[in-house]
């Protein structure tokens, strides 16, 4: 059955991919931001990497430079790259000024820069662990330097 709202809508926010957050009502921004930026996956292969995660840039150049040994586990891949890009956005949101999280109407979470551009983090995150690029630290450059 086709109806235009959702065709539209359906185009304009597409389909939330490996990270949905939803909540009734107005979004609590430091709930939002404490849930997303657990990484838990991506922390353990970092450390275990000898990398800190302190939520910084200079950690995100260092995610840069680690070997990619992930991708040869598929089932790992999709939970890394999910946990890549709510790292990536948490850094944002907590280093970028009038950077926050915004949920999509399909529960998609994104981090909204004070200029009104929004980076979809969890997209950049699955290229990052997938193919390497964009670099995060180059995706938090440009965040930084638009915002």
């Amino acid at each position: 059955m086709e109806i235009s709202f959702f065709d539209k809508w359906r185009k304009r926010h597409g389909t939330a991919r490996g990270v949905s957050v939803t909540a009734p009502g107005a979004v609590d921004q430091e709930g939002v931001a404490e849930l997303l930026a657990e990484c838990e996956l991506l922390r353990e292969q970092a450390s275990a990497a000898g990398v800190e995660l302190d939520d910084t840039a200079a950690s995100l150049a260092a995610l840069d430079q680690l070997p990619p040994q992930w991708r040869d586990d598929p089932d790992n891949l999709s939970w890394l790259g999910n946990d890549a890009g709510l790292y990536l956005g948490t850094v944002i949101v907590r280093g970028v000024p009038g950077a926050v999280w915004q949920i999509w109407p399909n529960g998609h979470p994104v981090v909204r820069l004070a200029s009104g551009r929004e980076i979809d983090v969890v997209a950049a995150g699955h290229a990052w662990a997938s193919g390497g690029t964009p670099e995060l630290a180059q995706v938090h450059a440009e965040a930084a330097e638009g915002h």
